[in-house]
C-alpha cells in the first residue's frame, strides 16, 4: 500500500522590537537572565497592559507579504494554563479573530511552482525561557511577553523538501521585511510540525504526531522525511500510530518520543479583558504596508531584471541580509553590477570565510570597493593589481584612492613598449590570428592575457586591446 504526507506547520516569530508586547520592559536578546522585566510581565495586581504599536505594524507586513485578509479590528483573548515558563498563568493572544487569515505563498520546488495556503497569522506575547538541567530547571523571564507572530499553515504540504522550502521562504518574508532576525539557533523563529500520513487518494486524515524543537531548516525536513517513513513502517506491519510529541535526534538521525498525547487541553480562552477593541484605520495599514522595506522576493526580481544579475549571483548575495545590505551600498556608486557582485561574493567573502568575520567586520567600505570597481571597469588598473590593492587595504590598512593612483602610475602605457610585446605575442601564437579575424572573439582575451603574464599584470589593458587589435589588422 502506498501512503501520503499531510503536513502542517505552525511557526512562531519572535519580533524585533524596542519593547515587549505588552509592557515597556526592554526587548533584548543578549542581556543577562531575568533583567528584562518588570511588576507588567507577571500581570501583578494594578498593572494594565498596553498595545505594542510597531509589533502591530510589523504583523500587517507579514499579513501583506503573505497575500492575507487583514482584519481591521484588532482584538485578543487569554489563553489560560499553569506551567513554569507562564508566569501570569495566562497568555495574551488572539483566538477568536486573527490579525491575518487566508493566505499562501509560492514556493520554488524541484524547479516547479507548489503553492501553500496559509491559514491564519495571530499576534501574541512568548513565553519565559527554560533550561533544563539534570537535577532542576531555570527559567530566564527575559523572553516572556516579546512580541511574537504565529503562522499556520493548512495542512496540505506533502513532504519535507516543501516544508524546508516553506519556512525559508517566511524566513526571507521575517527578516527581510524587518520584523525578525529569524535567527533559529537563537529561537528568533521557532516551528512545530505535524505529520500524519493516509492511503493515497484518501480524504481522511491519519493520526497527527507533532514534531518540536526543530532548529534548522535542513533539521525539519530530515525529521519530517523521518517521521514518514516511521509512520508508514508502522501501519505496514498492522500497528496502531499514537497521537504524541516527538523531537529530532540530530545524532541518530530520528525522530525520538517526547510525550503521548491524550486529551487536547482546553485553554478556556475569553475575550482579553484589559484591552479593549482596537480599530485599525485604512491609512494606519497602508502606511504600514508603503513603508515596508524592500523584501526577499522584490529585490531578487530587481537584480535579475534590472541589475542583470543570474538568478544564482543574486541567491547568493541574498542569502544574507548584511551582506546584500553592502551590496546596495556598492551599486549606489557604480553601475557595475556584475563586477560588484563577484568582488562581494568571491574575493570578499573568500576573505570573511578564511578569517571568521561577518560582513558587519569587514574593514574596507562598500564606497571604497566601488571605488576599486570602477578603476577595473575604465581600465586604470588591471583586475591583478586590483586584487593586490585590494589585499594591501586589508592587510597594510592602505588607502584604496592613493593605492590605485600608484599603481595606475605604474602601468605600462608607453605604445612604442607595448607594440614590441604584442608583436612577440602575435608571432609566438598565429593560430590566435586566425581565430580572431574567424570571428571568435576571445583570442583578443587569450592574447591580452600573454602580455599581461608577460608584465605581470602592469600592461595598460586598454591601450594593449587596441593596439592589439591594430596589430591585427595589419596582418
Amino acid at each position: 500500500m502506498n501512503f501520503e504526507a499531510v503536513i502542517g506547520l505552525e511557526i512562531h516569530v519572535e519580533m524585533k522590537t524596542k519593547s515587549k508586547m505588552f509592557s515597556h520592559s526592554l526587548n533584548s536578546y543578549s542581556k543577562l537572565p531575568n533583567t528584562n522585566t518588570t511588576e507588567y510581565d507577571f500581570a501583578f495586581p494594578g498593572t494594565m497592559p498596553t498595545v505594542n504599536k510597531q509589533a502591530v505594524i510589523n504583523a500587517i507586513r507579514v499579513c501583506n507579504a503573505l497575500h492575507m485578509r487583514i482584519d481591521h479590528e484588532l482584538w485578543f483573548d487569554r489563553k489560560n494554563y499553569f506551567y513554569s515558563d507562564l508566569p501570569k498563568g495566562f497568555q495574551i493572544t488572539q483566538q477568536a479573530r486573527p490579525i491575518g487569515s487566508n493566505g499562501y505563498v509560492i514556493l520554488d520546488v524541484n524547479d516547479e511552482k507548489v503553492k501553500v495556503n496559509i491559514e491564519r497569522l495571530h499576534i501574541e506575547e512568548d513565553t519565559c525561557k527554560q533550561l533544563h538541567l539534570r537535577d532542576c530547571t531555570l527559567l530566564d523571564y527575559n523572553r516572556a511577553g516579546v512580541p511574537l507572530i504565529e503562522i499556520v499553515s493548512k495542512p496540505e504540504i506533502k513532504n519535507g523538501t516543501e516544508a524546508m522550502k516553506y519556512v525559508e521562504k517566511i524566513r526571507d518574508i521575517v527578516i527581510y521585511s524587518g520584523v525578525s532576525d529569524g535567527k533559529m539557533e537563537e529561537g528568533s523563529l521557532r516551528c512545530d510540525v505535524n505529520v500524519s500520513i493516509r492511503p493515497c487518494g484518501s480524504d481522511k486524515f491519519g493520526t497527527k504526531v507533532e514534531i518540536k524543537n526543530l532548529n534548522s531548516t535542513s533539521n525539519i525536513q530530515k525529521a519530517i522525511d523521518y517521521e514518514i517513513k516511521r509512520q508508514s513502517n508502522l501501519l505496514l506491519k498492522g500497528e496502531a500510530i499514537q497521537q504524541e510529541t516527538r523531537r529530532y535526534d540530530e545524532m541518530k538521525k530520528e525522530t525520538v518520543l517526547m510525550r503521548v498525547k491524550t486529551d487536547a487541553v482546553d485553554y478556556k480562552y475569553f475575550t482579553e479583558p484589559n484591552i479593549i477593541p482596537i480599530l485599525l484605520s485604512d491609512e494606519f495599514i497602508f502606511e504600514a504596508i508603503d513603508t515596508c522595506p524592500e523584501l526577499y522576493d522584490q529585490k531578487l526580481t530587481r537584480y535579475t531584471s534590472e541589475l542583470n544579475l543570474s538568478k544564482y549571483d543574486a541567491e547568493v548575495i541574498l542569502a544574507n541580509i548584511e551582506n546584500c545590505k553592502y551590496f546596495e551600498e556598492i551599486i549606489k556608486n557604480t553601475n557595475q553590477y556584475k563586477l560588484a557582485s563577484n568582488w562581494l561574493t568571491v574575493d570578499i567573502q573568500s576573505y570573511l570565510n578564511k578569517n571568521n568575520q561577518s560582513i558587519k567586520d569587514f574593514k574596507i567600505s562598500p564606497k571604497d570597493i566601488a571605488i576599486l570597481i570602477e578603476a577595473i571597469s575604465s581600465n586604470k588598473i588591471s583586475s591583478k593589481q586590483a586584487k593586490e590593492i585590494f589585499n594591501k587595504a586589508l592587510n597594510e590598512n592602505g588607502v584604496i584612492a592613493d593605492l590605485i593612483k600608484n599603481s595606475s602610475n605604474n602601468l605600462i602605457s608607453d605604445e612604442g613598449e607595448l607594440l614590441k610585446l604584442i608583436n612577440e605575442t602575435l608571432d609566438n601564437n598565429p593560430q590566435s590570428i586566425v581565430d580572431f579575424k574567424n570571428g571568435k572573439d576571445r583570442a583578443i582575451g587569450f592574447l591580452v592575457g600573454q602580455i599581461m603574464k608577460k608584465t605581470q599584470g602592469k600592461a595598460n589593458p586598454s591601450l594593449t586591446s587596441k593596439l592589439l587589435k591594430q596589430e591585427i589588422d595589419k596582418r
